[in-house]
């Protein structure tokens, strides 16, 4: 439109030029007459600006209608990116809705499995309780059955009094395999309902336990693995039987993670504590009930954190609790260092029970047998993870000395013990 206006301008211009040309002349020659009509080569002139308007408005006309042709692509392109973009945000929010409702009923079933774990720690705790309680009544009437039985000795054949001292013995090795096998996490066979056995056929059940991890090695059990045994004059336990150089070895002692925490007090270290699949301590009272059968090796196993691995060997002896478990060592050998003095008696101590005056245990962690000084090594200590660092950390952690006096940290360590060949 503009360019129609410019064209006009610029043909009234040249129009107006001729005009005033004509004025000109005709001033000049006031004889001439003046014509009526422009010329025809204004026209011509004027015909050709038309022409050339008339092109270059169909050219403009043409472009902009492929501009806007490009316009409704882009227009159309837009909408449907927002007509996606549209149908993802309302699946978000869907999502995020069902998210929602997740997590509500995530809450509500944490806050189920927490009441749930409350009342089964209350099932528990009034199961324990209950098993002390008829722990006490087993005792209560053994003693009734004993004391009938020395006032009355006549009745002592009596098959009612068999079945009688039976279940007693029954109940009373039941309870004691139940809090031996504790230390297990392994699956167990159900139990079946005993039925009254005379007390020969019983013993001699009892009897065909093997009395340690050799013994099961020589009946043909050559993996290793959790096992029950019954040293002599000894109840039935479990223990870990770790196979090695053809026989089986007892594993008293075991550090791999440091999951389990050894600062312990006496008690746990007289009876055991920890998972026989893990990390654990057999039991003073377990250890001695095995070792006193015969000459045994103790064995010790260790690795460092550059996976270094060691052992060294002794015959040794082991005292009973009215010792504190008296440990006395001979003949070392193996590639690695001498966790403990030879030809010296050790007492085990804890930080609740002192042998003697010491009081390692206390200072560096864990139960351990000690001598005059705190100036051995310590396998039950804390364990650190991966490597400590500094001296303190060290003899507070699971470590030994070697000759040079450098204090070594361990990774894992295993004691085992094995009869004498």
């Amino acid at each position: 439109m503009y360019i129609i206006k410019f064209f006009l301008i610029i043909v009234l211009l040249v129009l107006s030029s001729r005009t005033d040309q004509d004025n000109l002349s005709f001033d000049a020659t006031t004889s001439e007459p003046k014509p009526r009509f422009a010329m025809l080569n204004d026209v011509k002139t004027v015909a050709n600006g038309l022409l050339q308007l008339g092109y270059s408005f169909r050219d403009f006309t043409h472009k902009t209608k492929g501009q806007m042709r490009d316009i409704f692509q882009k227009l159309n392109t837009f909408d449907q990116s927002f007509y996606d973009l549209s149908l993802q945000t309302n699946e978000i929010k869907e999502d995020e809705e069902e998210l929602r409702r997740t997590t509500s009923k995530l809450r509500v079933k944490n806050e189920e499995v927490k009441n749930m774990s409350l009342e089964l720690n209350s099932k528990l705790e009034t199961l324990l309780e209950e098993k002390l309680l008829l722990q006490r009544r087993v005792r209560y009437l053994e003693e009734q059955l004993t004391n009938l039985l020395q006032n009355q000795p006549d009745i002592q054949e009596h098959p009612e009094v068999t079945s009688l001292k039976t279940f007693v013995e029954l109940r009373r090795i039941g309870i004691q395999e139940l809090t031996e096998n504790s230390l297990s996490s392994k699956p167990r066979a159900p139990r079946t309902t005993r039925t009254l056995q005379l007390n020969a056929t019983k013993n001699a059940e009892q009897e065909d336990v093997p009395a340690d991890c050799s013994a099961i090695y020589k009946r043909g059990e050559h993996r290793s693995g959790t096992y029950a045994i019954r040293p002599s004059n000894s109840q039935v336990f479990h223990v870990h039987c770790d196979v090695k150089a053809g026989s089986s070895w007892t594993l008293i002692q075991h550090r791999t993670d440091g999951l389990q925490n050894f600062n312990e007090t006496w008690k746990k270290y007289k009876y055991g504590f920890g998972k026989l699949d893990g990390e654990f301590w057999l039991g003073l009272e377990k250890i001695y009930s095995i070792a006193k059968q015969s000459s045994y090796i103790l064995r010790i196993e260790l690795e460092d954190w550059k996976d270094n691995k060691y052992h060294v060997e002794y015959s040794f002896h082991l005292g009973s609790h009215e010792t504190n478990y008296l440990l006395h060592l001979a003949g070392a050998t193996g590639n690695g260092p001498e966790v403990f003095p030879e030809h010296k008696d050790l007492m085990f101590s804890t930080w609740d029970h002192k042998a003697r005056h010491l009081n390692c245990s206390e200072s560096y962690s864990g139960g351990w047998w000690w001598h005059d000084a705190c100036d051995g090594n310590n396998l039950n200590g804390k364990y650190n993870k991966p490597r400590a660092k500094s001296k303190t950390e060290k003899r507070r952690g699971i470590w030994w000395r070697s000759p040079n006096g450098n204090l070594y940290s361990i990774k894992s360590t295993k004691i085992l013990i094995h009869p004498k060949i």
